[in-house]
């Protein structure tokens, strides 16, 4: 059932149109990512379904009485209340249906009149069965379940809102929200200010929302977990497609390669039309010919050539020499403040060629590790140890490295005085930095432009041990891909702290987990890293097994833990084949409406060639259902597996 359309809407700034032949629409089970370069319009539009925003032309239409919840980006909880009573406040309705209980509760304990009495009895049962059906039992442990998720425990509950910082206040807001239970959820960067463990329970919990959801996001990692469809702002409008991140991405690049080939062959027609023309046109033989392929080219309805969006940044990050085999050892180190450990004992050993990502709750001392790596901040004790030929280069999370009152040239020119000017705006110019942009003061960027800044400085110092500090950050999606090429392609080594799973599991060639009993190595990705704690919280439930053994468990505790182990490896080689058949579906169903379109272009009169589309589109719609029926079965076989 559609909830919500929007239907040829535009949005514009005077004489330049944002976006315009804007459509979306979201079923009551929607799970949609919206995304797009920053400044495309994505939360433009959205401010325009939730009416903050003028709809210059077009409509929005919503089911009556449709409930929206929307968190804006980095928009903080304000309120005078307490974590909890803020929190119990949604369930206020709930609260009063209580209330009237308990008040019959005494009438009938005190009335004689047998009629009153009958009365009471039935409005206790209607009552207690709406507010059973209202989760009235168990909208405390619902609280209590999402606070926890957002690692805000019992013993915070009485902490006043108003004294919080404004990223938690920004994760209490999701929290509520996802407490009241929208019908429509619309979420704007819900991932910023939370940590790796947090951004995976959300996930979890998200996935079984009942409600629809839009979710603008630069995680991609995140969306590829919780989204069927994706709306993609570019071009100055919305392009739809089905499936995840991921198959986004695949199929626009499919996309565009069709495209580039349509244009390049009508494009190679033209020219051999052009030039009979031109030789022909005035020579009496085939004047007629000439005259009747301008015609053709005169009617031919040319392609535009296929452009990107928009400009992307291009660099590259380069050693000046080559480093020792040898780049860097911590050993036993406490990092921390003021004597007080965050983390211990953490031991570290990076050689070259090594790209190691730094993960781990916020608050454990991830950026502590790295400032004291750098000498910023003092151990509390343990060893650093360096190899030899190693040229450090940082990336500040906090940007602190820039000067807010220089201009964008100057604060690239003054590190380095002797490179010739034009050479400094060519290069500011493949960071995305051109024209006037260069005469901007550093203070007036954008957190983007900022980050974008930053890599620009670090490239130009050709180091060859890279320690980057959530380099993500501010960064939209196209940045992030063009950062993550720059990394694999760099011959160095990198040493790097960030919760973007996504980038992680691109980038790094091992994970370093940091916790406050110490450090964790394990080789491979991020998504080695996960299969690897789930082996491990399977040892865990084994070992707990044993100190507390019966009968059974005492029998076979071995045979137990390796049966759990096989299954989890067995849920996790269906959850892929899951995936890979309905990749096959949408390649399917995608090959389909090209035939359809294909038929819809063959003129009528080409019988055989319209017999020869019909015969193929047959065939792909029984390769569809066999494909259909073999993941309904292998989705059961995986239901079984979560029951």
């Amino acid at each position: 059932m559609i909830i919500l359309q929007a239907q040829d809407i535009a949005k514009r700034f005077g004489a330049e149109t944002l976006f315009d032949n804007v459509n979306l629409t979201v079923q009551d089970n929607s799970r949609i990512a919206l995304v797009g370069r920053n400044g495309a319009g994505k939360s433009t539009l959205v401010k325009m379904i939730m009416g903050v925003s003028n709809i210059d032309s077009g409509q929005i239409t919503e089911k009556k009485d449709l409930t929206i919840g929307y968190l804006a980006q980095d928009t903080g909880l304000q309120s005078t209340k307490t974590i909890y009573a803020e929190m119990e406040s949604v369930f206020e309705p709930l609260k009063q249906i209580e209330q009237q209980i308990h008040e019959i509760e005494q009438q009938m304990g005190t009335t004689t009149d047998t009629k009153e009495l009958e009365q009471l009895s039935t409005n206790y049962d209607r009552l207690q069965t709406q507010f059973s059906d209202q989760n009235g039992y168990g909208y405390q442990a619902e609280i209590r379940g999402v606070l926890h998720g957002f690692g805000f425990d019992s013993d915070r509950y009485d902490h006043k809102i108003s004294e919080l910082s404004g990223g938690q206040k920004t994760q209490l807001a999701l929290a509520k929200l996802l407490l009241e239970q929208p019908e429509l959820l619309i979420l704007d960067e819900p991932t910023n200010h939370l940590d790796v463990e947090t951004i995976t329970w959300l996930e979890g919990y998200v996935k079984k929302y009942s409600g629809a959801l839009l979710i603008i996001s630069h995680d991609r990692y995140f969306l590829d977990q919780l989204v069927n469809e994706v709306y993609e702002m570019a071009h100055h409008t919305l392009h739809h497609y089905k499936g995840n991140y991921t198959s986004y991405v695949e199929q626009k690049a499919a996309i565009e390669v069709q495209q580039t080939k349509a244009y390049e062959k009508q494009q190679s027609e033209i020219n051999k039309l052009q030039t009979f023309v031109d030789k022909n046109i005035a020579r009496a033989s085939s004047s007629k010919q000439a005259q009747a392929r301008r015609k053709q080219l005169e009617k031919m309805e040319r392609l535009e050539k296929p452009t990107a969006d928009d400009k992307v940044a291009r660099f590259a990050f380069t050693g000046r020499r080559q480093s020792g085999h040898n780049i860097l050892k911590v050993t036993d180190a406490a990092v921390g403040y003021d004597q007080h450990p965050l983390a211990e004992p953490i031991n570290l050993e990076i050689t070259n060629n090594q790209a190691v990502a730094i993960v781990g709750p916020n608050g454990v001392g991830k950026s502590t590790l790295l400032k004291s790596i750098l000498g910023n901040i003092p151990l509390i004790h343990g060893t650093i140890n360096w190899g030899t030929g190693v040229d450090i280069g940082y990336y500040d999370q906090e940007q602190q490295n820039l000067h807010p009152a220089k201009t964008v040239l100057a604060e690239l020119w003054d590190d380095h005085p002797t490179t010739p000017e034009k050479d400094i705006r060519s290069i500011l110019g493949s960071f995305l930095f051109s024209g006037d942009d260069v005469a901007k003061l550093v203070g007036d960027l954008s957190g983007g432009e900022k980050a974008r800044l930053l890599l620009t400085k670090l490239a130009m110092r050709h180091d060859n041990f890279l320690i980057l500090d959530e380099p993500t950050n501010h960064l939209d999606i196209d940045s992030r891909e063009v950062l993550e090429t720059a990394l694999n392609q760099f011959t160095g080594t990198i040493l790097f702290v960030s919760h973007d799973r996504y980038f992680i599991n691109r980038v790094a060639t091992s994970i370093t987990e940091i916790s406050a009993t110490g450090s964790t190595n394990y080789l491979g990705n991020y998504d080695y890293y996960v299969e690897k704690k789930d082996e491990q919280l399977a040892l865990q439930a084994h070992n707990e097994e044993l100190n507390a053994p019966t009968e059974k468990s005492v029998a076979q505790p071995t045979t137990n833990y390796a049966i759990n182990k096989q299954a989890q490896k067995e849920r996790r080689k269906i959850e892929r084949q899951v995936k890979s058949l309905e990749q096959q579906m949408e390649q399917l169903e995608q090959h389909k409406a090209e035939l359809a379109e294909q038929m819809a272009d063959t003129a009528q009169t080409d019988y055989q060639e319209l017999g020869r589309l019909q015969d193929e589109v047959a065939a792909t719609q029984t390769e569809i259902d066999e494909v259909e029926l073999n993941w309904t079965e292998t989705s059961l076989k995986l239901e079984e597996f979560d029951q």
